[in-house]
C-alpha cells in the first residue's frame, strides 16, 4: 500500500505546489484559491509569504523524511485560516454556498494533511511536548475529511442546476451525473468513517476526483487560461484524488471488531 500512498502523496503535493506559484503570480490574496480567504490583509508581502510557504511544504511531503512535519505543518496553516479567518464570514459560510466551499476546501486540505503525516514515523528530532495534540489531529483527520465530502455531497442536490452547467456538453443527462456525484460523496463518506468497504470507496472516491481533473477542470482551465479560479479548481480536485488514494490506506478492509 505505500505505491497507493506516495502516488497520492504526490498528487497531493502537486496541487499544493501549484497553489503556492499562484499566490506568487497574483501577488495577493485571490477568492477561490486556497487556504487564505481573499479578504485577509498582507498584500503583497503575506501573499509572497505563503506562496513560498506552500511551496516548501510540498517539496516536503515528497521527501520521506520530512513528510511528516511538512504535511502537519500544513495542516495547522489551512486549519487556522479556517478558524480564524473564513469565520469573519461565517454567516456567508452557512448561507451561501460559494463562501461555504471556499472554507471547506481548505478544511478538506487539512483534514487531508493530517492523515498523511500519520501513515510516516515520527522522527527523532521531532518535539515531543505537543505529541498529544498531534496525535489527535491524525485520528480525527479521517473524519473531518470524511465531514468535507458529505457537505460538497449534500451541495450537489442543493445547487444541482448551476453545477450541471460546468459539465462538458458532450456528456449526456448532466443531472444525473451531478446527483450520482452528490451521492456518491455522501457514501463514500459514510463508508470511510464505519471502516465498512472503506478502502475500497476512498480509492472510488479519488478516482472520480482524478477523472474530473482530466475531464471537466482541464479543458474549462485551458479554455479560460488566465483565470486563476478555474486553475485553482482543477487542482483542489487533484489534491482531493490524492488525499483520497492515502486515506485508503490507512482504512482497515474490514470494519474493527470488538474484543471477546
Amino acid at each position: 500500500m505505500n505505491a497507493l500512498r506516495d502516488a497520492g502523496r504526490i498528487l497531493f503535493a502537486i496541487g499544493i505546489a501549484v497553489f503556492g506559484l499562484q499566490y506568487l503570480v497574483y501577488g495577493r490574496f485571490a477568492g477561490g484559491l486556497a487556504p487564505v480567504p481573499p479578504w485577509v490583509p498582507g498584500g503583497s508581502i503575506g501573499s509572497y509569504l505563503v506562496g513560498v510557504f506552500l511551496i516548501a511544504a510540498a517539496m516536503g511531503m515528497l521527501t520521506a523524511r520530512q513528510a511528516r512535519l511538512s504535511a502537519i505543518s500544513l495542516g495547522l496553516f489551512s486549519l487556522f485560516c479556517v478558524l480564524f479567518l473564513h469565520t469573519w464570514h461565517f454567516r456567508a459560510i452557512i448561507t451561501e454556498g460559494v463562501d461555504r466551499t471556499r472554507a471547506l476546501e481548505p478544511l478538506a486540505l487539512a483534514a487531508a494533511a493530517f492523515v498523511l503525516a500519520g501513515t510516516f514515523p515520527k522522527n527523532a528530532t521531532d518535539p515531543t511536548g505537543w505529541a498529544w495534540f498531534e496525535n489527535l489531529l491524525i485520528a480525527s483527520g479521517r473524519f473531518v475529511f470524511a465531514f468535507t465530502m458529505i457537505i460538497f455531497g449534500m451541495q450537489h442536490f442543493q445547487y444541482a442546476a448551476f453545477i450541471a452547467t460546468l459539465i462538458p456538453a458532450w456528456i449526456p443527462a448532466h443531472l444525473f451525473w451531478v446527483y450520482f456525484t452528490g451521492l456518491g460523496f455522501i457514501a463514500a463518506a459514510v463508508a470511510i468513517c464505519l471502516k465498512i468497504l472503506g478502502r475500497f470507496a476512498a480509492l472510488s472516491l479519488g478516482l472520480m476526483f482524478l477523472l474530473w481533473f482530466f475531464v471537466l477542470h482541464l479543458p474549462r482551465a485551458f479554455a479560460a487560461f488566465r483565470d486563476g479560479d478555474k486553475w485553482s479548481s482543477a487542482f483542489i480536485a487533484l489534491c482531493m484524488a490524492g488525499a483520497c488514494f492515502f486515506i485508503a490506506t490507512t482504512v482497515p478492509k474490514q470494519p474493527d471488531r470488538p474484543a471477546r
